[in-house]
């Protein structure tokens, strides 16, 4: 691939075009707003002037909505030898297009399982899909010169692979995506009248589980509305399991010791349920996941304090495979919580006790 046209220059297409540009392929960007792509053009993704010709491929970075009219438009100007979308979710967009009597021979949906909570191309980065899956979602009429193009892109922008059935994407990105966002905002909007005194006590967890939902509700809507039928399937069963553990709840508020014995039983039962899942969940580098110790550090908030943790670990030999960092409510300081090899820990641990820093057991 020497040639590649973005069409859309948020999150996602930046940041495939930033990737594309630090490999040597020459980029040009395109965008119903004029001044994003001057804006991805000064963030060095490219040019915002238009190919003199057809380039290799044309990445369109729509919502999903949108996608069939971009696509039909860049094939209709013979803008590409080539043509992918990038678009959350894949059956829909397709679907449109065979209705619209396309020859989609030179055309593959995909995917790429990455983003942030920020949107626009000032969030963008070239590193944004490194190690993260990418979904393609090939046909029989797809030509493999297109199927090729799309693995270079992938491997321009140090993505892995995944092919899939189209349906079935939509399907698995409502369970792993979709839906969690949904639940997320649902249990940040408890906190939008909550009492001050109550949210001035949220610690790590409580941001874990609404972090997501700091998201663009726009982005969010087009994403929920080319793929509602999964989701809702998805929440209705998360509202049969809410309803059973609100009975359970119940249960355990009642002076009748086997009513309490029915509830118990059932929070115990959501709960394991829970672990069975998350120990599902892909580890490190999408690697079956793994169990580490966790090394607390108490610090205090000031500029280099991390930096010294981390080569203090450098010098001790010791890998830091995750890091999470509590800030303390009302104080200049935090907990960070450094996830090492269990072998590992009491080497760190020692190590940075020699080093002054404060443990916390």
């Amino acid at each position: 691939m020497r040639t590649a046209l973005v069409i859309g220059t948020g999150l996602i297409g930046t940041s495939a075009a930033l990737a594309l540009t630090q490999r040597g392929v020459t980029v040009h960007l395109s965008d119903h707003d004029p001044e994003q792509a001057r804006t991805a053009t000064a963030l060095g993704a490219g040019t915002d002037e238009a190919p003199e010709g057809p380039v290799d491929l044309a990445i369109v970075a729509a919502p999903p909505a949108l996608v069939a009219d971009v696509l039909a438009d860049a094939m209709a100007r013979g803008a590409a030898r080539g043509y992918i979308d990038v678009a959350s979710v894949k059956g829909g967009p397709r679907r449109e297009l065979e209705a619209r009597g396309l020859d989609l021979s030179s055309y593959i949906g995909t995917h790429p399982m990455s983003g942030r909570e920020k949107s626009g191309p000032l969030a963008a980065t070239g590193d944004l899909f490194e190690g993260r899956p990418w979904v393609l979602t090939p046909t029989r009429d797809t030509d493999t010169e297109v199927l090729n193009l799309a693995l270079e892109l992938i491997s321009h922008c140090r993505a892995v692979p995944v092919v899939m059935d189209a349906d079935a994407h939509d399907r698995a990105v409502a369970l792993v995506s979709h839906m969690p966002h949904l639940v997320s905002s649902m249990v940040a909007a408890r906190l939008e009248h909550a009492e001050e005194a109550a949210v001035r006590l949220c610690g790590q967890g409580i941001r874990d589980v609404t972090r997501i939902a700091a998201s663009d509700p726009r982005m969010w809507i087009d994403i929920l509305s080319a793929n509602p039928g999964p989701v809702a399937d998805l929440l209705t069963d998360v509202a049969a399991d809410l309803e059973e553990t609100v009975r359970a709840l119940r249960a355990l508020q009642s002076s009748d010791e086997d009513k309490r014995l029915e509830g118990s039983t059932g929070i115990a039962s959501v709960l394991r349920r829970g672990n069975a899942g998350q120990v599902r969940v892909p580890g490190k580098h999408g690697s079956a996941p793994r169990a580490y110790e966790t090394v607390a550090v108490l610090i205090d908030d000031q500029p280099g304090q991390l930096a010294r943790i981390f080569a203090d670990a450098g010098v001790a030999g010791v890998n830091i495979e995750d890091v999470r960092i509590e800030h303390a409510t009302g104080q200049q300081a935090g907990l960070v919580q450094l996830m090492v090899e269990p072998k590992a820990a009491a080497v760190l641990t020692a190590a940075l006790k020699d080093r002054g820093w404060a443990i916390r057991q």
